[in-house]
């Protein structure tokens, strides 16, 4: 009965869970969904970030995470069912970060495949990253 109880709760959080893959583009950008830029504060200081993006940084310099303190910060900006988009360099990061906020914890999340780089190459428009002192 307890197994029958877990797999349907674990079969709910998939079905529930909503984890996609696409493209950065300005339609995307304009529809002001909330973007989470998963990057280092070194690479927001080199390319900027979307307009509008919120910096919460998964994956140090050295590849080492705190899984804890990331969900900490992003739960102050998004709700758990609320759609928001993920961006890294390139999007491999994004593809492991999201499938685990997706697929693992339910969260409602857009992998923005091709990450900063695809934006950039799209003219997508670029801010500098202001340090919160």
């Amino acid at each position: 009965m307890r197994l029958w109880l877990y797999s349907f709760v674990f079969l709910g959080t998939l079905l529930a869970a909503d984890y996609i893959r696409q493209p950065i583009d300005q339609k995307l950008i304009d529809s002001k969904i909330k973007i989470i830029d998963i990057r280092t504060p070194g690479e927001w200081k080199t390319t900027g970030l979307v307009k509008g993006s919120i910096p919460i940084m998964f994956f140090d310099e050295q590849g080492g995470y705190n899984a804890e303190a990331f969900l900490g910060q992003l739960d102050r900006h998004v709700k758990k069912n609320e759609k928001f988009a993920i961006i890294c360099n390139s999007g491999s990061r994004t593809q492991v970060v999201g499938g685990f906020l997706g697929n693992q914890l339910g969260y409602n999340v857009i992998d923005l495949d091709g990450g900063i780089q695809s934006a950039i190459r799209k003219k997508i428009p670029l801010v500098p990253y202001k340090p919160k002192r």
